[in-house]
């Protein structure tokens, strides 16, 4: 009898633990329906997104490279216009992605827990606002769709990398 109180005490708190447990959330897509789908999708592991580069032209985003960690993920986009780059500060996450799109996003705006705005691109078409669904989390990798130009993005949520020694 004190075996089956134990047990059902055990699956209880571990159910309860993976119902807390869950914190990842995804956003998108925001922008067109062309293009050849990409996704960062593993990159996360190398750690939290230390850096962003884009790369604009007078009318839209045309492309996107993310280094996670110490790693960049592949270049997604065209060739045409201007690369930006921009570093977190350590500890520093993207905690709100904001932009505008018509047929391709023209406009990406990366919010950081250190109160920063990093902009990039320019402001017309129809306006998105993404938030992680779960407090407490942050950008972990980005997906979405390209061609010669960003398409569509999409944001995907989860909490900060526990493990961050080599961050």
């Amino acid at each position: 009898m004190l075996a089956t109180v134990l047990l059902v005490l055990l699956c209880a708190s571990t159910s309860a633990n993976a119902i807390q447990a869950r914190a990842s959330s995804y956003n998108g897509e925001y922008g067109g329906g062309g293009g050849k789908r990409f996704s960062h999708s593993g990159l996360q592991l190398e750690g939290p997104i230390t850096a962003i580069r884009v790369r604009v032209n007078r009318y839209y985003i045309v492309g996107l490279q993310v280094r996670y960690g110490k790693v960049w993920s592949d270049y997604v986009g065209g060739k045409s216009g201007d690369l930006e780059e921009i570093f977190l500060h350590p500890g520093e996450s993207v905690i709100q992605v904001s932009g505008k799109y018509k047929s391709y996003l023209r406009k990406l705006v990366f919010v950081t827990d250190k109160g920063r705005y990093l902009p990039f691109g320019k402001d017309t078409g129809t306006s998105f606002n993404a938030l992680p669904l779960y407090p407490n989390t942050v950008l972990r990798f980005i997906s979405g769709r390209s061609g010669s130009v960003i398409d569509a993005i999409g944001l995907h949520w989860d909490n900060y990398p526990s493990d961050c020694s080599s961050c």
